[in-house]
């Protein structure tokens, strides 16, 4: 038997689908066509549009029904066959949805936009909502869900109906850019008072703003309300080209923002206007990666037994970089990322700049937003080989399982691996491999700590290894998190299970910086991420595509300030200097990038 959807929304968020009128107008049928007729006159359309979401990733699939009620209906003639227009649309959707699809019931408002609820027209407006959602009852679906509403009192009255079906309700409303619903009540007052009602189960925003719009709508309501939150936005926001209306941004946009939605709680994220099945995909897959981290995974911290034997290395001597750290000097490393060939001379000469300018330690990535290079832990091997350099391995949870982890730690670190920054990891987005699928047997904090029960003479079994690891355990943090609390709670964690320094992601904010250092309130080192930005583009991939990178709007007019080339370089690099110097008094290191390979740049903010 199927989980109730209530049941299953509060365990993990759900995969809704995108627009059905974008897609039914993108497959060739008129606008000024009746698209809920089309359950009755052309049913293998509805089926072929659910089936692309459902192989798109749809979790939750609502009937094409948004408008069939006799309402809405009758300006097609149409209004005595509401019963059976809801009927075919739930038959479509059951048809291909299976056993574990939801299927939801769409309901839209009675009203037009700028009309009310009033004591005219409620009689009428009652009558339909009874014969539709009686119809949508009797056919068997999973729950109802009433979108894009303006006027809350439409919305209370329509929730209030569909409960005496016994059914689960999702109410969904609209707004304006300036945070009101469209009848000029402020957003965050009209979700608390839908959050009050007893007839009301699940909470949504949906359509006519784009997705950074929508995030913060998000970030208002998100801690008002105590029910669980489903977010809609539309693809973007409409912009006019060339006398045409269209929705300008990419899948991969639209993904960035679900998963910030994610992030702040949301429970359930789908599409509106101008989304379709390329969208749903390409969001499904980032979203189902990062929240199906194992929970049953758990590892037990060592215990000293009276027969303990195992001599532990202090944390300042378990490497060179480890000592830097602890003295009075700042730490520095610099980023460079593996190539994407077996080739590592290029590297080999970019390591050897940094030694020459006196740089402590080589960072390099793990498979960086989640691409194709060669094995980072093999790279590591070959610089500190090669060169005599210290390196900063990052080893990510998502591509392998514990015992494999356990493995490539005991090995690294017989190869001479002293420093490693355990992190989670991005989902994999492989090109021409976009199936590929991400382990997470656990989390950033469970691997941290399985390094340091390595580190005290105790494998995952439970097995005493002597001598123990000594690994200097590194962990990292985003000061500039959607969700602070939330961040810092996470950075306790992994303190609590063994991390002994922390690097952050690449912080353009002093004031966010120094915030966050201060209320971790924690006696291990901060590494600050430094990027030295090369141009106005690059500033703006940071700022729209790179998870976890908050670049301020300050920092966009500065580099927008750029005539050439050159003029790019020049200002990235006074940027990445100029907060370099505010933030020495907090931090005891920093880790420098160098964008595009450029290691000179790197070093030039180190000198």
């Amino acid at each position: 038997m199927k989980q109730n959807i209530i049941e299953r929304i509060n365990e993990r968020p759900l995969i809704f689908d995108g627009a059905m009128g974008t897609t039914i107008y993108s497959k060739g049928i008129f606008i000024n066509t009746c698209f809920d007729e089309l359950n009755i006159t052309n049913p293998e359309l509805i089926k072929e549009i659910h089936s692309e979401y459902i192989d798109a990733g749809s979790e939750v699939i609502l009937t094409n029904t948004f408008g069939a009620n006799k309402i809405k209906l009758r300006k097609y003639g149409l209004d005595s066959k509401v019963k059976e227009i809801n009927e075919a649309g739930v038959k479509i959707a059951q048809s291909v949805a299976g056993k574990n699809i939801y299927v939801l019931g769409s309901i839209g408002s009675r009203i037009n936009i700028g009309s009310v609820l009033t004591s005219e027209n409620k009689d009428e407006i009652i009558e339909s909502y009874e014969e539709q959602i009686k119809a949508l009852k009797e056919s068997g679906v999973d729950g109802v869900m009433f979108e894009t509403y303006f006027d809350i009192n439409e919305l209370l009255l329509a929730a209030e109906i569909a409960k005496k079906y016994n059914l689960p309700v999702i109410v969904s409303l609209t707004l304006k850019k300036e945070m009101e619903t469209p009848t000029g009540l402020d957003i965050k007052i009209a979700m608390k008072k839908l959050d009050e009602s007893e007839y009301i189960d699940v909470l949504g925003l949906n359509c006519s703003v784009g997705p950074h719009a929508m995030l913060s709508a998000v970030q208002k309501v998100i801690n008002v309300i105590k029910k669980p939150l489903v977010i809609q936005p539309n693809a973007s926001a409409l912009k006019k080209v060339e006398g045409r209306t269209i929705y300008m941004n990419t899948p991969e946009y639209f993904t960035s923002y679900a998963k910030k939605y994610i992030e702040l709680g949301v429970k359930g994220v789908g599409g509106c206007c101008g989304t379709d099945k390329s969208h749903i995909e390409d969001m499904a897959k980032a979203v189902k990666a990062i929240t199906s981290v194992k929970k049953n995974i758990e590892l037990i911290p060592f215990q000293k037994s009276e027969e303990w034997n195992i001599k532990v290395t202090p944390t300042e001597e378990k490497s060179n970089f480890a000592k830097k750290l602890f003295s009075k000097e700042k730490a520095t490393t610099v980023e460079i990322t593996p190539p994407r060939s077996i080739n590592l001379e290029d590297v080999i000469k970019k390591v050897n700049k940094c030694k020459e300018a006196g740089i402590d330690a080589i960072n390099l990535p793990d498979g960086p937003r989640a691409s194709s290079r060669i094995s980072p832990l093999v790279t590591a091997l070959m610089i500190e080989k090669q060169t005599g350099m210290e390196t900063i391995l990052h080893y990510c949870c998502r591509d392998r399982n514990l015992i494999g982890m356990q493995s490539d730690l005991l090995g690294g670190y017989a190869g001479g691996l002293k420093n490693y920054l355990i992190v989670t990891g991005d989902p994999p987005k492989l090109g021409n491999y976009p199936d590929a699928t991400a382990v997470f047997d656990v989390d950033s904090v469970g691997l941290t700590g399985v390094v340091n029960n390595l580190n005290h003479g105790v494998d995952i079994a439970g097995n005493i290894i002597n001598p123990p690891t000594s690994i200097l355990i590194g962990v990292g943090a985003n000061p500039c998190a959607l969700d602070i609390q939330k961040e810092l709670k996470h950075l306790h964690n992994k303190i609590s299970a063994g991390a002994e320094f922390v690097i952050t992601q690449p912080v353009f904010d002093y004031d966010s910086l120094l915030k966050f250092i201060d209320n971790a309130d924690t006696n291990i080192p901060f590494v600050a991420g430094i990027w030295p930005l090369v141009s106005l583009k690059n500033a703006l991939f940071l700022k729209t595509e790179v998870p976890g990178v908050v670049v301020p709007d300050s920092v966009i007019d500065r580099m927008a300030e750029a005539k050439t080339k050159e003029d790019g370089i020049k200002i990235g690099l006074e940027i990445a200097i100029e907060m370099r110097d505010k933030i020495a008094p907090y931090v005891q290191g920093y880790q420098v990038s160098a964008p595009f390979g450029k290691v000179e740049l790197a070093i030039d903010v180190l000198s």
